[in-house]
């Protein structure tokens, strides 16, 4: 999803770019002074209360504004996101965002401020007066505006420039030509978000080799715990050792020990387009686990692929597999093999409900060709990309 803030001075041309920004993108357009204005002119309780703060310049009260976004939030099920045109403009509206957006489980994308010079704004807004006969376009009150705009509004920069989402754009142009920087903008922050995807199944259904295939195809970063697992194993270190006999028995190792080696995997990467996780999560504690690891890259998990196959096939490729070079210490017994497939049939119904209740789960079936199965994949991955950056 991408939730836009469009930040910059009375005059800037903010209503005028955001516009064209929510058609472009598909985003629901939000502008708290459009929403002010037609309370007002309505004669609401809310509009009586904002009339003579905004006749003056000043800026209306936080819980005044929280109650018109939340009663004019109204997302088209075919939006991208929001586009928030005046608001935030404190430092504590800053956080009312963050909470609103929180709710709504997103999170704001970047922060776009118009910088004009405060000649040409007084210039702008002193001939949108005599087009319009606005009470707010006032000289007295143009300059109370921009004091406030100041004092009040711009440590709201230092805040989203501490999350790196404030991005400054020459406001000065024509229409066009401050749309195009914006875009340029935009496009190089959609560009840089990151897609990550759990591959999920079963023991034997594949996972491991279509997960590469795909991790190579699209430059994404290959996460499998169990490869991970296993090399601190053959290494004798101290995490190997705690692990050994967990793998022996097929039994799932412990939180603590998957976190620190996918915590040092993801740290190893940066300039990614994503990673491919395998083998985690395995439990729904782990899909919390996972969530708050990716929340610290200020990202998430955006697909799920489920590769559905059969227990008697599962056993098939896994005896198949003991015979190889690939073979695993626990595909040596049936016994084992059969005790790993029942971990997973108890777990797996909690962590599929976790994800399709997000709307990530997307599955295949694990018996087909595989290179058949690996193209309805790759379709997959490509329309994902797409959409994370539309």
């Amino acid at each position: 999803m991408l939730n836009v803030a469009l930040f910059g001075p009375p005059g800037a041309g903010k209503g005028t770019q955001a516009k064209k920004l929510a058609e472009k993108y598909n985003l629901t357009y939000l502008s708290t002074g459009d929403i002010l204005r037609k309370e007002i002119s309505e004669g609401t309780p809310l509009g009586l209360q904002a009339k003579s703060v905004i006749e003056q310049g000043g800026l209306v009260c936080d819980e005044t504004i929280v109650q018109i976004i939340e009663n004019s939030i109204k997302m088209n099920p075919d939006s991208n996101g929001i586009l928030f045109d005046g608001f935030p403009r404190t430092y504590a509206q800053a956080y009312i965002l963050d909470g609103l957006l929180i709710k709504m489980n997103t999170k704001l994308s970047c922060l776009l401020s118009l910088e004009v010079p405060k000649p040409e704004l007084i210039n702008r807004m002193m001939l949108r007066a005599q087009k319009e006969n606005r009470a707010d376009d006032k000289k007295d009150v143009i300059e109370n505006r921009l004091r406030e705009y100041d004092n009040k509004t711009v440590p709201v920069i230092d805040f989203y420039d501490q999350q790196s989402k404030y991005f400054a754009v020459d406001g000065v142009g024509t229409v066009d030509q401050v749309f195009d920087r914006l875009t340029d903008k935009i496009e190089e922050i959609l560009s840089q978000t990151l897609l990550n995807v759990v591959f999920f199944g079963p023991p034997g259904a594949g996972k491991g080799t279509q997960a590469k295939r795909i991790a190579e195809k699209f430059n994404m970063v290959y996460v499998s715990t169990g490869e991970m697992i296993r090399k601190e194993v053959a290494d004798q270190t101290e995490l190997g050792k705690i692990a050994q006999p967990y793998l022996e028995t097929g039994d799932i190792v412990p939180d603590d020990i998957a976190i620190r080696l996918i915590e040092r995997k993801i740290s190893q990467h940066k300039n990614i387009k994503g990673f491919i996780f395998k083998g985690f999560p395995s439990t729904l504690v782990q899909a919390y686990i996972l969530g708050g690891l990716l929340k610290k890259l200020d990202t998430s998990v955006s697909m799920v692929v489920e590769v559905k196959t059969s227990t008697l096939q599962s056993i098939k490729r896994l005896t198949a597999r003991s015979k190889t070079k690939n073979a695993r210490s626990y595909d040596m017994e049936t016994d084992t093999i059969i005790h790993r497939l029942e971990v997973f049939q108890d777990r797996s119904c909690k962590i599929l409900d976790f994800y399709k209740q997000q709307n990530k789960l997307v599955s295949f079936d694990g018996n087909k060709d595989p290179e058949t199965l690996h193209l309805e994949m790759s379709q997959a991955i490509e329309k994902a990309f797409k959409e994370i950056r539309k």
